[in-house]
């Protein structure tokens, strides 16, 4: 009886949380009129692992597909909006003075095409490469992906990487799979983009269960090679759904050395909430309490940059995208990681009201800012780590259960 009352609540409780849709069909691309003309043009590059719909207004559906495909993209969004927010179109076609509009879609069908348009989209050898989450449709992830890019004033090639969603709240189970299904899709997209010499560096931003797809694939790689690719620099997991404890075996099993990581978390989060309810009450990696004992020694010890985005204020009811619906914390993303630079190295103003737990980085061991910041936040150097720990090690000290993988033994 208690299997099928939560069997049934689960779904309940999505739908509870659940805002409000929006308009589909928007990928028919429009000309940009003479109304028009101040707006900005966001130039990306999708993989996908998803069934080609037949449908030019949406492209992909969240079926599987048994190969990859390519598709250069271009997104028009309006000189004047609001910082965080994507303008959905109220009717089509969308006005692109007020809305945001495609405006170019052209398939890649080879590996050797897709290297030319990178060169051609070049920022300075840095690619951005983004994995949305549950419950999103193909659009989505391309709207999502072009209004971080233009909010965040990153120099970077966006690539996005969608995987097979069917963009129902009942479909976690499904979706889950899906991105087991599209794990090695996803790093052997990594390893193409790596082995170009024009990329400098990559960074893997990666939301909700798109953590899992990326965590599992660079686990993957650190399995074949012993260790993720150098180019990969930083991999940056926003509300990450993953069991903590799955993460620390995946995270020792990455090998050495490793990309620096960054997670935003909130406590707040109601989408993770939801997910520990469906998942058998177990914390997710996204929802702790960095700056609360045994997280906040155990991420240092594993060189793990934690913000807590709990008093974050946005307009997510779920509380589930603070990380790109936040003007601050989505520039600290383009302006500062995405560089390269440590969030131990100088004042990081993110506002009122915003706590905030860093973890050691390559070069640095940083300490607790505070609990609760209610003015720009300050995090001071800590002095080089003498020693860096083990694998076995920064497992323990994640789990906190002092075992080790029977991988790494």
């Amino acid at each position: 009886m208690h299997r099928t009352v939560r069997h049934l609540t689960a779904p309940l409780l999505l739908v509870f949380l659940s805002g409000c849709g929006h308009p589909t069909g928007v990928m028919q691309p429009i000309a940009i009129s003479q109304r028009a003309t101040k707006t900005v043009r966001v130039d990306m590059l999708v993989a996908t692992t998803r069934q080609p719909s037949g449908d030019p207004s949406t492209l992909f559906n969240g079926e599987r597909s048994s190969k990859p495909y390519l598709t250069d993209v271009a997104v028009s969004i309006p000189e004047r909006r609001t910082v965080g927010e994507v303008q959905w179109p109220k009717r089509l076609p969308p006005d692109p003075a007020t809305e945001f509009a495609v405006t170019r879609v052209n398939p890649i069908n080879s590996v050797a095409d897709g290297r030319t348009w990178f060169r051609q989209h070049i920022e300075g050898g840095h690619a951005l490469v983004f994995v949305h989450g549950f419950n999103n449709r193909y659009e989505d992830s391309v709207f999502r992906l072009a209004q971080i890019v233009h909010d965040s004033g990153m120099q970077a090639t966006p690539i996005l990487f969608t995987w097979p969603s069917r963009a129902e709240l009942t479909g976690y189970e499904y979706d889950k799979e899906s991105t087991n299904y599209s794990r090695t899709a996803f790093e052997q997209s990594l390893r193409v983009l790596a082995s170009d010499p024009a990329v400098k560096d990559i960074t893997i931003l990666a939301h909700s269960m798109g953590t899992w797809l990326a965590v599992e694939s660079l686990r993957q790689m650190g399995i074949r090679d012993g260790h993720v690719n150098s180019k990969i620099k930083n991999v940056i997991l926003a509300s990450p759904d993953i069991d903590i404890q799955v993460f620390a075996k995946q995270f020792v099993e990455m090998g050495d050395p490793k990309p620096k990581f960054t997670i935003f978390v909130s406590q707040d989060d109601r989408a993770l909430a939801a997910s520990s309810f469906i998942t058998g009450n177990v914390s997710r990696l996204g929802a702790i309490d960095p700056s609360a004992e045994p997280y906040r020694s155990r991420l240092e010890k594993a060189d793990i940059t934690a913000i807590d985005l709990t008093k974050v204020k946005t307009n997510d009811s779920l509380h589930h995208g603070k990380f790109a619906e936040s003007p601050e914390i989505v520039q600290l993303i383009g302006q500062r990681l995405m560089t390269g630079q440590t969030l131990t190295d100088s004042n990081v103003s993110l506002g009122q009201g915003v706590a905030a737990v860093v973890g050691g980085t390559a070069r640095t061991v940083g300490r607790v800012a505070g609990a609760t910041v209610s003015a720009p936040l300050r995090i001071a150097e800590q002095p080089i780590r003498n020693r860096q720990p083990t694998g076995s090690e920064v497992e323990s000290d994640l789990t906190g259960d002092g075992s080790t993988s029977p991988l790494t033994q």
